[in-house]
């Protein structure tokens, strides 16, 4: 596929909200009309027929991002991903294997959404103890059991609940929780009302073919991300793993200065370590997450 230039695009700038309206705008196609416009761009490399079948897909890939919330990643840098896997799935799409592009597609977006993660996850900042990475691994599952998925604070109770089942602080809880929460947009934020009649965000994503649809909010991707970390972390030696784990885990990173000191070589020395691990411990994430089948291979 040559260009997308007239896709329209999420950016800060713009706004989700306007974003997700415009992408509401293409219509869903008929299996039929799918069958025959994947034809011409197998055939003949039909732009045109390609451009049909990612626009009617866009409110797929957005809302499969939307369940990637909660990694302190902006959310339009999320969609653009998952739109860049939409793409890559059209253009390997073979509409003569009998299933749809939305069952096909959601493969590469979840695979191109989580590259991006995974190049991206030392942004997210753990937190300094063994609890409080329980507590931001395990957050949403617990607050799940416990129906409490609205936006905002935790109600006194439920605070109280999850520090004692997660041998944390209640303290804790409500900071994590509050970063979690921040800067991302709710499925639940008003768009626009008519009337008596008020639209949510869920609503612009709301898909009516079920084929489309699936089933993406049972998919706790934070454990997986912390099982696989774990495993991967293996691949570092000793040093290699304080480094990094002081480097990047901490929310008060360590300097190069005071590393070089505690382990007697120069802060070159400490960068380049640092930079070698991370490239180390990515690569085996990667490894795992393919093996796993959480990734397609490249």
């Amino acid at each position: 596929m040559s260009s997308y230039t007239n896709l329209p695009a999420p950016s800060p700038e713009q706004g989700l909200n306007r974003y997700l309206q415009e992408i509401r705008k293409f219509p869903m196609l008929e299996p039929e009309e799918e069958y025959m416009l994947a034809k011409r761009w197998v055939d003949h490399q039909d732009a045109e027929a390609a451009h049909k079948m990612v626009t009617s897909h866009l409110r797929l890939a957005a809302k499969i991002a939307m369940g990637y919330r909660g990694y302190g990643l902006p959310q339009a840098e999320v969609i653009s991903e998952a739109n860049v896997g939409l793409m890559q799935a059209v253009k390997r799409f073979d509409p003569e294997k009998g299933f749809r592009l939305a069952t096909y597609a959601m493969w590469w977006i979840r695979a191109s959404i989580q590259e991006y993660i995974l190049r991206s996850w030392s942004l997210v900042k753990l937190g300094t103890t063994s609890a409080q990475k329980k507590l931001f691994f395990n957050l949403r599952k617990a607050k799940a059991k416990l129906g409490a998925l609205e936006e905002g604070d935790l109600r006194p109770e439920n605070v109280a609940k999850i520090a004692h089942d997660l041998n944390v602080s209640e303290s804790e809880v409500v900071a994590m929780n509050r970063r979690l929460s921040g800067g991302d947009a709710s499925l639940n934020a008003t768009v626009g009302s008519d009337g008596d009649s008020v639209t949510q965000w869920q609503d612009w994503l709301e898909d009516e073919d079920a084929d489309q649809a699936g089933d993406y909010a049972e998919r706790d991707e934070l454990d997986a991300r912390r099982d696989l970390m774990l495993r991967a972390m293996e691949v570092l030696n000793d040093r290699e793993k304080d480094i990094l784990t002081e480097r990047r885990l901490q929310d008060q990173p360590v300097t190069l200065e005071e590393l070089s000191e505690k382990f007697s070589v120069s802060r070159e020395r400490i960068r380049q370590i640092e930079v070698r691990a991370f490239e180390k411990l990515q690569n085996r994430m990667r490894e795992l997450a393919v093996e796993k089948g959480m990734l397609i291979p490249a």
